[in-house]
């Protein structure tokens, strides 16, 4: 599967669910995540445990670079994930808990997510589908983000994960 995602820094989080609000955007939900993220030769993988939601263990590749990028994923069963990756526990690189609010707008998810040790961020994913191409998922993504002006930081490339390590390693 693929979408086109965008990360960035979030300034002031009231703000963008007023701004959601007034756009006709819908509160999905708001679900504790804890992700596990293990270190791959090519692309990324974590393991992500949510409230109320099965195990799943998520494979993609996306380039680190500012701004909205296409992203490659699949997203795996504990029993997939064990046929792919074989039966032995994997190392652990680094671990990110968050609390995530997912929003609907059109067909476009919004999270608004609160990353521990890291902050406050905003996430819009588009997911292509033979109704909606590339060029489709970036202008959506594009007008979602003139909506909200300043509310909105500095664009972020990398996972969390990556962010998680340079913390972790800044601290030690």
């Amino acid at each position: 599967m693929q979408n086109v995602e965008y990360k960035c820094e979030l300034r002031d989080p009231e703000i963008a669910r007023a701004v959601l609000q007034r756009i006709g955007g819908r509160r999905v939900n708001s679900v504790r995540q804890d992700d596990v993220y293990f270190k791959m030769f090519e692309g990324r993988l974590k393991k992500r445990k949510a409230e109320g939601e099965p195990l799943e263990w998520i494979q993609y590749h996306r380039q680190d670079r500012l701004g909205s990028k296409l992203c490659h994923f699949k997203i795996m069963s504990e029993s997939e994930a064990r046929l792919r990756f074989g039966e032995r526990p994997m190392p652990e690189w680094v671990r990110v808990g968050k609390t995530r609010e997912l929003w609907m707008y059109g067909s476009a998810r919004v999270h608004i997510d609160e990353v521990d040790n890291l902050g406050m961020f905003f996430e819009i994913e588009a997911l292509v589908t033979p109704r909606q191409h590339i060029g489709r998922c970036h202008r959506l993504i594009r007008s979602l983000l003139t909506r909200f002006g300043p509310t909105l930081g500095e664009p972020i490339a990398c996972s969390y994960g990556d962010m998680m390590a340079i913390e972790e390693e800044t601290a030690a």
